[in-house]
């Protein structure tokens, strides 16, 4: 296994590491040493997660020992209920805890399977939800928020009704301090449980006490209650968001509320209910547990906050109705909600919930606790005493569907929200924290200016890695005209005429027919995909046969959302045809996440910029908060106006869907973007940086169909047969073909934009970068990489490595 010194660590590396991931791993590292936070972009199949896993357990190794055979750390033991430690007992009591985020449980177990390829063996666990962990009989059934209370009863029930599997845990732990020390994904701690007994969600609630490295989805660090929940040193630790293109949008949903009138009514419904069951139990066998006052109370408070919002004065329904942020305490007032009787609710809430539970395991219901909805709303209003906060909020109360109840009563539906604009209200606490790094990464976090400046943090240690690949594995290009020479735009102005519909429709049809295998087109919206099908459809050619018929000679299609990735993967095996094609909507399901590797995605079609409706009261408010907040500026302090944000949001939703295609070294693809409005230098600047070397504008479709056509039949086939010809055991002997002009072009045209404000970088500078790589120097000049750089192994031009899925 290669080791390499970067920046006086050295680094395990299970393969020859490529150019742009020595790069990227010595970019986490200064991150880590010198305390900053980190913006990481590095495209899929650039084996970004190993880099990362590699480079951050080296760092941590090099301050001491991992935790493996113990069940103490830090201060914390695992299954005990001592809290302090003597330091004589514990040598790693200041070792940071690094906390590994990602969107998903499916994208963790990927992350998992790296760092079992790694040599690293940190003592680790993940955590996930009880749906995902419990055992139990009855409980491992429900859902959400009923689940967890049934837990939350039956672990403090005594005798027959106890849960076994709790009570397991604190022995089991104790008894097993190996645990962890190998990799674990959550299938690994259910097997445990259903084996050993214990429960396998309190198990890893325990071992991530004593942990080295954590793993979790995001919403355990961006949620207040998840984070409150975690015994972690947040002092000194380290902060991981991994797939972090949507983390802004995520942050300010998370600290957002909206209520809709249908809960608000169930909610009412729900406290009744608590009110009727306490006076029955009253009367019935004597029990004063609960009061009944408190839930009349409680019910009498959302039926005058329900008829608060109903006298909402709303002159326009497209507008609704808006105030600034601190509105929401002067509306709550009104019905006697302040900071001190917002805890007393809470807590009648928190009664509710148990009795309402009580009585549903009675009757074997499953419905969650509609009630726990307000105590999150008013846990978000008062979380800080000054109401501070509250500046970067709206509160917004808009006309929405009626349900059939509130047309009967004739009431009017609406919805109150309190939306928040400042996504760095979750990352700034971090800082107030003391965590030592934030590090987000992905393969589309571009441009990174706005992302920057929507988180509010400072990110010093900035990269826009180029890809593995070589030029020829690429075709991307700007198609600003179709067949018939007319433009195409999918903006408001001509997207629906029927003149752009045909012209897209042709254009596609011959997209069909030369690309192999798995095409992918993306619309700007739903509405837009439906309207072009439509026409496609129902418009015939002159010899009779419509443009959704010409695409079905070539291709199966496939539309979302109605179809799915199994109907597509269907498709793509019939050989009645040369393929599939899976017809999209960026920022949809299909765009986000999944994986269109090597035959199921040679080519994806961008149909036109993906703008938010303007019209939308979320999108219209943020772009107004944003300007408020341009004009409001201080002297040196960039801020992001609404129409840079407006556009930037767009851009992102391209990256995200072009990323779906070339997924890994020896993948091959075409990116089509099929639009006049990128032919404009602004836009292109906001593609992803690997691939803005490789586009080409083509004013004629002619020139489109010949340079496409020639990609497909000379380039990505022949390197594909060759692949093909190889057995999958004999592919770890591959060399990699000498290519590095692209690779060495990229640097020089790309690395003195992507530096570090604190990184000078002269051209002469960077040439010893590049004699470097060629091994011809075994030092990079300290111009570059402004730390110990010079100890960094020499790249190599040619270098044996192992075609494996961890590269990608």
């Amino acid at each position: 296994m290669p080791t390499y010194k970067i920046r006086g660590i050295d680094v395990d590396f299970p393969f020859e590491a490529y150019d742009c991931q020595l790069v990227y791993m010595e970019k986490v590292i200064q991150s880590l040493q010198n305390k900053c936070n980190a913006l990481l972009e590095s495209p899929t199949g650039t084996g970004k997660t190993l880099c990362l896993l590699c480079a951050t357990l080296a760092w941590r190794k090099s301050l001491g020992g991992f935790s493996t055979g113990k069940i103490e750390r830090n201060g914390r033991i695992a299954g005990g209920k001592l809290d302090i430690v003597p330091s004589s007992q514990s040598e790693d009591r200041n070792l940071p805890t690094i906390v590994y985020t990602s969107r998903t449980h499916s994208q963790l177990r990927q992350v998992i399977q790296e760092l079992k390829r790694s040599s690293y063996r940190p003592k680790m666990v993940i955590l996930g939800s009880r749906e995902q962990l419990c055992i139990h009989e009855e409980v491992s059934l429900l859902r959400g928020k009923v689940q967890n209370n049934a837990c939350h009863l039956i672990c403090k029930t005594r005798g027959k009704r106890q849960c076994t599997h709790y009570s397991r845990v604190a022995d089991y732990v104790k008894c097993n301090p190996h645990l962890g020390d190998e990799p674990v994904d959550i299938e690994d701690l259910v097997n445990i449980g259903r084996t050993f007994g214990p429960c396998p969600y309190y198990i890893s609630r325990e071992l991530h006490k004593v942990v080295d490295i954590l793993f979790a989805p995001y919403n355990y660090l961006i949620d207040r209650g998840n984070r409150k929940s975690l015994a972690i040193d947040w002092d000194n630790s380290i902060l991981i968001f991994d797939e972090a293109h949507n983390l802004e949008s995520l942050c300010a949903d998370a600290a957002s509320f909206d209520l809709p009138s249908w809960l608000l009514t169930a909610c009412i419904s729900e406290a009744k209910s608590c009110t009727d069951l306490s006076v029955t139990r009253r009367e019935e066998s004597n029990d004063k547990s609960w009061n009944p006052d408190n839930f009349a109370i409680l019910r009498a408070l959302l039926l005058k906050l329900e008829k608060r919002i109903a006298e909402v004065p709303i002159e326009s329904k497209e507008l609704g109705f808006t105030k600034p942020g601190p509105y929401i305490y002067e509306l709550l007032a009104d019905l006697n909600v302040t900071h001190d009787t917002a805890t007393k609710i809470i807590d009648i809430i928190k009664d509710a919930a148990v009795l309402l539970e009580e009585d549903k395991q009675d009757k074997s219901k499953g419905t969650g606790c509609r009630l726990e909805s307000i105590s999150d709303f008013l846990q978000i209003i008062f979380r800080e005493k000054n109401n501070s906060h509250a500046n970067f909020y709206r509160v917004h109360v808009q006309e929405s569907e009626a349900n059939a109840a509130d047309v009967l009563k004739g009431k009017p539906s609406r919805t109150l929200s309190w939306w928040c604009f400042n996504p760095g209200i979750a990352m700034q606490e971090f800082s107030r924290m003391g965590v030592r790094s934030i590090i987000l990464t992905s393969g589309t976090l571009s441009p990174l200016d706005s992302f920057a400046q929507e988180l509010k943090l400072d990110f010093p240690i900035r990269l826009e890695n180029p890809h593995v690949i070589s030029s020829n594995q690429i075709w991307a290009g700007v198609v600003p005209a179709g067949p018939s020479g007319r433009s195409l735009n999918s903006s408001y102005r001509t997207r629906d005429s029927l003149e752009y519909k045909q012209e897209l429709g042709n254009a596609i049809v011959n997209f069909a027919r030369i690309v192999p295998d798995g095409l992918l087109v993306f619309f700007p919206s739903y509405y837009l995909l439906d309207q072009c099908i439509s026409c496609w459809k129902n418009m015939s050619q002159a010899n009779s046969t419509t443009i959704w018929e010409r695409i079905c000679k070539h291709k199966k299609p496939v539309v979302e959302p109605r179809q799915s990735l199994t109907d597509y993967m269907a498709k793509l095996k019939d050989t009645s045809t040369s393929g599939a094609v899976f017809f999209a909507v960026c920022r949809g399901k299909v765009s986000e996440g999944l994986d269109f590797a090597d035959h199921a995605g040679r080519a994806v079609v961008i149909t036109g910029m993906p703008f938010a409706m303007r019209t939308d009261p979320k999108v219209r408010l943020k772009r107004e908060y944003l300007d408020g907040q341009t004009h409001s500026q201080r002297d040196g302090c960039k801020v992001l106006s609404g129409e840079e944000w407006y556009g930037q949001q767009a851009s992102r939703a391209v990256n995200q869907a072009v990323g779906r295609v070339i997924r890994h070294r020896y993948d091959y693809g075409a990116i089509i973007f099929c639009d006049e409005r990128f032919e404009h230098r602004n836009r292109q600047t906001q593609i992803s940086l690997w691939i803005q070397p490789h586009i080409k504008c083509h004013s004629k479709f002619g020139d489109v169909v010949f340079t496409l056509s020639r990609f497909f039949r000379d380039g990505g086939s022949r390197d594909a047969a060759k692949l093909r010809s190889i057995p999958r055991e004999d592919t770890e002997n591959i060399k990699e073909e000498k290519n590095t002009q692209p690779l060495d072009k990229f640097y020089l045209d790309s690395f003195l934009s992507m530096r570090t404000p604190d990184q000078g970088c002269s051209s002469k500078s960077l040439s010893s970068l590049l004699e470097a790589k060629r091994g011809k120097d075994s030092s990079l000049s300290e111009n570059i990489f402004p730390a110990n750089r010079a100890s960094l192994s020499p790249f190599k031009e040619s270098q044996d490595f192992k075609l494996n899925h961890s590269q990608q």
